[in-house]
Protein backbone atom coordinates (compact mmCIF):
# COMPACT_ATOMS: atom_id res chain seq x y z
CA UNK A 1 0.00 0.00 0.00
CA UNK A 2 1.29 2.84 -1.03
CA UNK A 3 2.80 5.84 1.36
CA UNK A 4 1.87 9.54 1.54
CA UNK A 5 3.87 11.79 2.93
CA UNK A 6 1.90 14.49 4.82
CA UNK A 7 3.29 17.40 7.15
CA UNK A 8 2.39 16.52 10.61
CA UNK A 9 4.41 19.51 12.37
CA UNK A 10 5.48 23.23 11.10
CA UNK A 11 7.67 25.53 13.42
CA UNK A 12 9.38 29.01 12.54
CA UNK A 13 11.75 31.24 13.78
CA UNK A 14 12.42 34.53 12.99
CA UNK A 15 15.93 37.26 14.17
CA UNK A 16 14.75 39.37 16.96
CA UNK A 17 16.38 42.69 14.96
CA UNK A 18 13.45 44.65 13.11
CA UNK A 19 14.27 47.00 10.24
CA UNK A 20 11.20 49.09 9.04
CA UNK A 21 10.52 51.13 5.85
CA UNK A 22 10.87 53.95 7.99
CA UNK A 23 14.27 53.16 9.14
CA UNK A 24 15.25 52.33 5.35
CA UNK A 25 13.75 56.08 4.34
CA UNK A 26 17.25 57.10 6.72
CA UNK A 27 19.79 55.58 3.96
CA UNK A 28 17.90 55.08 0.64
CA UNK A 29 15.92 57.79 -1.75
CA UNK A 30 12.31 55.89 -0.80
CA UNK A 31 9.32 55.96 1.24
CA UNK A 32 7.48 53.54 3.69
CA UNK A 33 4.28 54.46 1.38
CA UNK A 34 6.47 54.12 -2.42
CA UNK A 35 7.78 50.56 -0.34
CA UNK A 36 4.34 49.56 0.53
CA UNK A 37 2.50 49.81 -2.17
CA UNK A 38 5.15 48.04 -4.68
CA UNK A 39 6.12 45.78 -2.86
CA UNK A 40 3.34 45.08 0.42
CA UNK A 41 6.22 45.18 2.80
CA UNK A 42 6.20 46.87 6.12
CA UNK A 43 9.46 45.47 8.11
CA UNK A 44 11.56 42.96 7.97
CA UNK A 45 13.60 40.72 10.28
CA UNK A 46 17.68 41.02 9.83
CA UNK A 47 20.18 38.65 11.58
CA UNK A 48 22.85 40.61 13.73
CA UNK A 49 24.92 37.47 14.63
CA UNK A 50 22.80 34.65 14.11
CA UNK A 51 23.76 32.01 11.12
CA UNK A 52 21.67 30.10 9.06
CA UNK A 53 21.96 26.99 10.81
CA UNK A 54 21.20 29.07 14.14
CA UNK A 55 17.73 29.89 12.47
CA UNK A 56 17.45 26.21 11.35
CA UNK A 57 17.64 25.17 14.90
CA UNK A 58 15.22 26.84 16.36
CA UNK A 59 12.41 26.59 13.44
CA UNK A 60 12.89 22.90 13.62
CA UNK A 61 12.83 22.24 17.61
CA UNK A 62 9.22 24.22 16.61
CA UNK A 63 8.19 21.68 14.66
CA UNK A 64 9.53 18.61 15.77
CA UNK A 65 7.59 19.65 19.19
CA UNK A 66 3.84 19.99 16.58
CA UNK A 67 4.54 16.57 15.29
CA UNK A 68 5.68 15.16 18.60
CA UNK A 69 8.67 12.97 17.94
CA UNK A 70 12.14 13.58 18.60
CA UNK A 71 15.37 14.43 16.87
CA UNK A 72 16.46 10.36 17.28
CA UNK A 73 12.79 9.74 14.65
CA UNK A 74 14.28 11.87 12.20
CA UNK A 75 15.22 9.46 8.98
CA UNK A 76 16.70 12.36 6.26
CA UNK A 77 17.47 16.14 6.73
CA UNK A 78 17.04 18.35 3.65
CA UNK A 79 17.84 22.20 3.99
CA UNK A 80 17.14 24.63 1.91
CA UNK A 81 18.95 27.78 1.43
CA UNK A 82 20.97 30.08 -0.18
CA UNK A 83 23.13 31.04 2.18
CA UNK A 84 25.02 28.51 3.66
CA UNK A 85 27.07 29.37 6.54
CA UNK A 86 30.48 27.53 4.71
CA UNK A 87 31.16 26.52 1.07
CA UNK A 88 31.31 23.17 3.14
CA UNK A 89 30.15 20.88 4.82
CA UNK A 90 26.74 21.36 4.70
CA UNK A 91 24.85 23.65 6.74
CA UNK A 92 22.10 20.41 7.35
CA UNK A 93 24.79 18.59 8.77
CA UNK A 94 25.48 21.00 11.34
CA UNK A 95 22.09 21.33 12.38
CA UNK A 96 22.22 17.49 12.50
CA UNK A 97 24.52 18.05 14.46
CA UNK A 98 23.09 20.19 16.78
CA UNK A 99 20.19 18.81 17.22
CA UNK A 100 21.20 14.94 17.89
CA UNK A 101 20.09 13.62 15.22
CA UNK A 102 22.01 10.46 13.18
CA UNK A 103 20.26 10.77 9.83
CA UNK A 104 21.78 11.51 6.08
CA UNK A 105 21.57 15.35 6.06
CA UNK A 106 22.46 17.57 2.89
CA UNK A 107 21.77 21.09 1.67
CA UNK A 108 19.86 22.42 -1.49
CA UNK A 109 19.89 24.97 -3.18
CA UNK A 110 17.07 26.48 -5.22
CA UNK A 111 17.08 30.09 -4.35
CA UNK A 112 13.49 31.60 -3.53
CA UNK A 113 11.92 27.82 -5.38
CA UNK A 114 14.19 26.22 -2.46
CA UNK A 115 11.40 24.87 -0.09
CA UNK A 116 9.23 23.54 -2.82
CA UNK A 117 11.86 21.72 -4.32
CA UNK A 118 13.16 20.48 -0.88
CA UNK A 119 9.66 19.17 0.28
CA UNK A 120 9.11 17.75 -3.57
CA UNK A 121 12.71 15.69 -3.32
CA UNK A 122 11.43 14.42 0.23
CA UNK A 123 8.07 13.68 -0.85
CA UNK A 124 10.04 10.54 -2.87
CA UNK A 125 11.63 9.07 -0.05
CA UNK A 126 8.62 9.04 1.93
CA UNK A 127 7.14 7.35 -1.35
CA UNK A 128 9.33 4.84 -1.98
CA UNK A 129 9.88 3.59 1.64
CA UNK A 130 13.26 4.44 2.29
CA UNK A 131 12.13 7.25 5.64
CA UNK A 132 9.43 7.39 7.65
CA UNK A 133 10.21 11.09 8.93
CA UNK A 134 12.08 13.78 7.06
CA UNK A 135 12.62 17.35 8.46
CA UNK A 136 12.78 19.66 5.90
CA UNK A 137 13.57 23.30 6.10
CA UNK A 138 14.21 26.35 4.65
CA UNK A 139 16.39 29.20 6.18
CA UNK A 140 18.43 32.30 5.00
CA UNK A 141 20.07 34.83 6.16
CA UNK A 142 19.72 37.16 3.02
CA UNK A 143 20.76 40.32 4.44
CA UNK A 144 24.38 39.19 3.75
CA UNK A 145 23.91 39.26 0.22
CA UNK A 146 22.43 42.25 -0.57
CA UNK A 147 23.65 45.55 -1.45
CA UNK A 148 22.04 47.78 1.06
CA UNK A 149 22.78 50.90 -1.27
CA UNK A 150 20.30 49.19 -3.71
CA UNK A 151 16.96 50.37 -3.30
CA UNK A 152 15.67 47.80 -5.61
CA UNK A 153 16.85 44.57 -3.66
CA UNK A 154 17.00 46.33 -0.14
CA UNK A 155 13.76 46.93 0.56
CA UNK A 156 12.87 43.49 -0.46
CA UNK A 157 14.91 40.58 1.33
CA UNK A 158 14.97 39.50 4.99
CA UNK A 159 16.27 36.60 7.15
CA UNK A 160 14.30 33.70 8.63
CA UNK A 161 13.52 30.31 8.86
CA UNK A 162 10.72 27.69 8.76
CA UNK A 163 10.67 23.91 9.09
CA UNK A 164 7.84 20.99 8.52
CA UNK A 165 7.90 17.28 9.59
CA UNK A 166 7.24 15.08 6.56
CA UNK A 167 5.94 11.96 7.57
CA UNK A 168 4.44 8.68 6.29
CA UNK A 169 0.62 8.69 6.11
CA UNK A 170 -1.34 5.93 5.06
CA UNK A 171 -4.41 8.11 4.08
CA UNK A 172 -3.35 11.16 2.51
CA UNK A 173 -0.69 13.98 2.13
CA UNK A 174 0.77 15.41 -0.54
CA UNK A 175 -1.17 14.71 -3.43
CA UNK A 176 0.48 16.40 -6.33
CA UNK A 177 4.35 17.67 -6.85
CA UNK A 178 5.42 19.59 -10.23
CA UNK A 179 9.04 21.23 -10.55
CA UNK A 180 10.54 23.32 -13.72
CA UNK A 181 13.78 25.17 -14.20
CA UNK A 182 15.20 27.21 -17.42
CA UNK A 183 18.64 28.58 -16.74
CA UNK A 184 18.11 30.97 -20.09
CA UNK A 185 17.32 33.81 -17.35
CA UNK A 186 20.40 33.80 -15.46
CA UNK A 187 20.89 38.02 -15.99
CA UNK A 188 17.12 38.52 -14.37
CA UNK A 189 17.99 37.68 -11.16
CA UNK A 190 21.47 36.16 -9.60
CA UNK A 191 24.39 37.26 -7.42
CA UNK A 192 26.93 39.14 -8.88
CA UNK A 193 30.37 37.48 -7.96
CA UNK A 194 32.67 36.35 -10.53
CA UNK A 195 33.91 33.33 -8.57
CA UNK A 196 33.72 30.96 -5.30
CA UNK A 197 36.79 33.30 -3.84
CA UNK A 198 33.70 36.53 -4.34
CA UNK A 199 30.38 36.75 -2.09
CA UNK A 200 28.89 39.58 -4.63
CA UNK A 201 25.40 40.81 -3.71
CA UNK A 202 21.67 40.18 -5.53
CA UNK A 203 21.24 42.00 -8.65
CA UNK A 204 17.46 41.94 -10.06
CA UNK A 205 15.90 43.15 -13.22
CA UNK A 206 12.59 43.95 -11.54
CA UNK A 207 10.15 44.18 -14.44
CA UNK A 208 11.19 41.22 -15.90
CA UNK A 209 10.95 39.05 -12.83
CA UNK A 210 7.75 40.28 -12.20
CA UNK A 211 6.36 39.40 -15.44
CA UNK A 212 7.90 35.96 -15.66
CA UNK A 213 7.48 35.16 -11.62
CA UNK A 214 3.51 36.28 -12.62
CA UNK A 215 3.21 34.08 -16.21
CA UNK A 216 5.23 31.09 -14.97
CA UNK A 217 3.04 30.69 -11.29
CA UNK A 218 -0.09 31.24 -13.05
CA UNK A 219 0.23 28.45 -15.46
CA UNK A 220 1.81 25.95 -12.84
CA UNK A 221 -1.42 27.02 -10.80
CA UNK A 222 -3.39 25.98 -13.42
CA UNK A 223 -1.63 23.60 -14.38
CA UNK A 224 -1.45 21.73 -10.69
CA UNK A 225 -5.37 22.55 -10.50
CA UNK A 226 -6.10 20.70 -13.62
CA UNK A 227 -3.76 17.20 -13.07
CA UNK A 228 -5.63 16.83 -9.78
CA UNK A 229 -9.05 17.68 -11.26
CA UNK A 230 -9.97 20.58 -9.41
CA UNK A 231 -10.90 24.04 -9.51
CA UNK A 232 -9.72 26.97 -6.88
CA UNK A 233 -12.83 26.14 -5.11
CA UNK A 234 -11.86 23.22 -3.81
CA UNK A 235 -8.48 24.81 -2.36
CA UNK A 236 -8.54 25.86 1.20
CA UNK A 237 -5.29 27.62 1.24
CA UNK A 238 -2.59 29.55 -1.12
CA UNK A 239 0.40 29.68 0.25
CA UNK A 240 2.73 31.34 -1.93
CA UNK A 241 6.46 31.97 -1.53
CA UNK A 242 6.02 35.37 -0.14
CA UNK A 243 7.91 37.94 -2.76
CA UNK A 244 5.92 40.69 -3.98
CA UNK A 245 2.16 41.32 -2.96
CA UNK A 246 1.50 42.33 -6.92
CA UNK A 247 2.89 38.84 -7.78
CA UNK A 248 0.67 37.23 -5.24
CA UNK A 249 -2.50 38.91 -6.17
CA UNK A 250 -1.69 38.40 -10.06
CA UNK A 251 -1.45 34.71 -9.22
CA UNK A 252 -4.84 34.62 -7.32
CA UNK A 253 -6.69 36.33 -9.71
CA UNK A 254 -5.52 34.13 -12.37
CA UNK A 255 -7.13 31.08 -10.71
CA UNK A 256 -9.74 32.47 -9.62
CA UNK A 257 -8.97 32.57 -6.13
CA UNK A 258 -10.48 35.01 -3.36
CA UNK A 259 -6.91 36.86 -1.23
CA UNK A 260 -9.00 35.83 1.96
CA UNK A 261 -7.78 32.11 0.79
CA UNK A 262 -4.33 33.33 0.35
CA UNK A 263 -1.82 33.45 3.23
CA UNK A 264 0.47 36.26 3.19
CA UNK A 265 3.14 37.26 5.62
CA UNK A 266 5.20 40.04 3.43
CA UNK A 267 3.70 42.88 5.57
CA UNK A 268 6.03 41.62 8.41
CA UNK A 269 8.56 39.36 6.75
CA UNK A 270 9.48 40.47 3.82
CA UNK A 271 11.03 38.19 1.43
CA UNK A 272 12.95 35.62 3.12
CA UNK A 273 13.81 33.16 -0.40
CA UNK A 274 13.46 29.73 0.98
CA UNK A 275 11.93 29.89 4.28
CA UNK A 276 8.94 32.34 3.07
CA UNK A 277 6.96 29.17 2.03
CA UNK A 278 7.03 27.26 5.46
CA UNK A 279 7.29 30.80 7.39
CA UNK A 280 3.95 31.69 5.87
CA UNK A 281 2.81 27.98 6.45
CA UNK A 282 3.53 27.92 10.18
CA UNK A 283 1.41 31.43 11.03
CA UNK A 284 -1.56 29.79 9.23
CA UNK A 285 -1.46 26.60 11.33
CA UNK A 286 -0.88 28.53 14.33
CA UNK A 287 -3.04 31.35 13.82
CA UNK A 288 -5.41 28.86 13.08
CA UNK A 289 -6.62 29.24 9.98
CA UNK A 290 -5.14 26.42 8.46
CA UNK A 291 -6.76 22.90 9.96
CA UNK A 292 -5.79 19.63 9.48
CA UNK A 293 -7.44 18.04 6.21
CA UNK A 294 -7.46 21.77 5.01
CA UNK A 295 -5.88 21.37 0.73
CA UNK A 296 -2.98 23.79 0.47
CA UNK A 297 -1.32 24.86 -2.38
CA UNK A 298 2.07 25.57 -2.42
CA UNK A 299 4.10 28.41 -5.06
CA UNK A 300 7.22 29.37 -5.79
CA UNK A 301 9.76 30.91 -7.84
CA UNK A 302 13.44 31.69 -7.72
CA UNK A 303 16.29 32.74 -9.52
CA UNK A 304 17.77 30.35 -12.18
CA UNK A 305 14.56 30.66 -13.40
CA UNK A 306 13.16 27.23 -11.17
CA UNK A 307 9.89 27.14 -10.36
CA UNK A 308 7.25 24.74 -8.73
CA UNK A 309 4.09 23.33 -6.88
CA UNK A 310 3.07 21.36 -4.72
CA UNK A 311 -0.99 20.35 -3.88
CA UNK A 312 -1.14 18.32 -0.10
CA UNK A 313 -3.90 17.85 2.21
CA UNK A 314 -2.66 19.16 5.80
Amino acid sequence: MKNFARITGTGSFLPPKIVTNFDLEKTLDTSDEWIFARTGIKERRIVTNESACDLALEASKNALSMSEINSKDIDLIILSTTTPDKIFPATATMLQNRLGASCPAFDLQAVCAGFVFALSTAQQYIENGTAKNILVVGSETMSKIVDWNDRSTAILFADGAGAVILSADRNTGIKHSKLYSDGSYLSSLHVNNNGIDELGTIEMEGNEVFKIAVNRLSDLAEETLRDCNMNSESLDWMVPHQANIRIIKAVAKRINLPMEKVIQTLDKHGNTSAASIPLALDVGVRDGRIKKGDTLLFEGIGGGFSWGSILTEF
